[in-house]
């Protein structure tokens, strides 16, 4: 079974070879990590990534599979590529070097090191590419997360980016780095349960047309889950028919001695729409039912709804 220490790129393998067969494997060597324009047109980046990224390099170990692979390898003229004595040598291979770096979560700019690498020539060209797949992606989605956090004027923000993720790994990074950014839950159960963090989501537009009308949709999921129930109130018409059958639950909710948590708007004229229903929730004396907004939104349009004055509050 091959391992991790497998997950860099060619070239790190192919200079430490070259190191070690010119006798500078353990010259010593730093090397920076840093970025050379903030992403988004921003100002700013936030640091994430650090803490898998030091495992990943701390854990590196050649196995056996590893190893075979790398043996077998040819170049186009049929000469191996790796000689049994550096084989050997990743047969053996620890990092021992030493890692400095910002803390996870640190506002960062263009241009300054967020970690610095130092120690032999061979570890640090080895941990480059581990550090850098784990650090650029992870402080890409922290900077996103956290102009998100920003536009939302300090809301609370959930991440539901599991379905269009960069693959299972990329979801449970994604995460984790949109946690640091300003997240508060995220809709992804396993990296909810492997990272501790809150798992939180409502139900989808299926959940209405698998009943045969919205009301007792709604009467069914509050019935289910009576002490968490957020409703979805844009199948049909948020205005005339969502918003008004989800008061009509949250007050047999309250008859039973249970409040309704809240109604997500996912399509349509978001700030129009949030005004509308707080006025309705409202005037109801459902003032503490929480009003919750998605759909593709980024901080540009978070920025704006709010600058209609559109209620949301997460």
């Amino acid at each position: 079974m091959y391992t991790e220490a497998l997950l860099t790129d060619l070239y790190e393998l192919t200079m430490a070879a070259g190191y070690l067969a010119e006798g500078k494997g353990n010259d010593r060597a730093a090397f920076d990590l840093y970025f050379r324009r903030n992403p988004f047109r921003g100002g700013y980046a936030i640091a994430a990534g650090l803490e898998d990224g030091v495992r990943a390099v701390l854990d590196t170990r050649f196995g056996d599979e590893d190893l075979r692979y790398l043996r077998a390898r040819r170049s186009p003229g049929g000469a191996r590529t790796f000689s049994d004595r550096f084989l050997d040598f990743l047969s053996q291979y620890r990092f021992r070097g030493d890692i400095r770096a910002v803390a996870e979560g640190t506002v960062v700019f263009p241009n300054e090191p967020l970690v610095q690498v130092g120690g032999g020539l061979i570890e640090c060209q080895l941990a480059e590419t581990i550090l850098l797949c784990h650090l650029n992606f992870q402080t890409l989605v922290a900077t996103k997360a956290a102009r998100i956090w920003e536009a939302a004027q300090h809301g609370p923000v959930l991440e539901f980016g599991l379905r269009r993720a960069q693959g299972p790994d990329g979801a449970e990074s994604a995460c984790r780095a949109a946690m640091i950014g300003g997240a508060d839950a995220t809709s992804n159960v396993l990296a909810a349960a492997r990272l501790g963090v809150p798992a939180r989501g409502t139900h989808a537009h299926s959940w209405i047309q698998a009943f045969p009308d919205e009301l007792e949709a709604f009467r069914a999921y509050a019935r289910s889950f009576p002490d968490e129930c957020t409703l979805l109130v844009d199948t049909y018409d948020t205005l005339r028919s969502g918003v008004p059958n989800a008061i009509r639950v949250a007050k047999e909710l309250e008859a039973a001695g249970h409040t309704l948590a809240g109604i997500r708007i996912d399509s349509g004229d978001l700030a129009f729409l949030s005004i509308g229903a707080r006025e309705m929730l409202d005037r109801a004396g459902l003032g503490y039912v929480k009003i919750v907004a998605s759909n593709e939104l980024d901080e540009t349009l978070i920025a704006d709804i709010l600058a209609q004055g559109g209620r949301i509050d997460i």
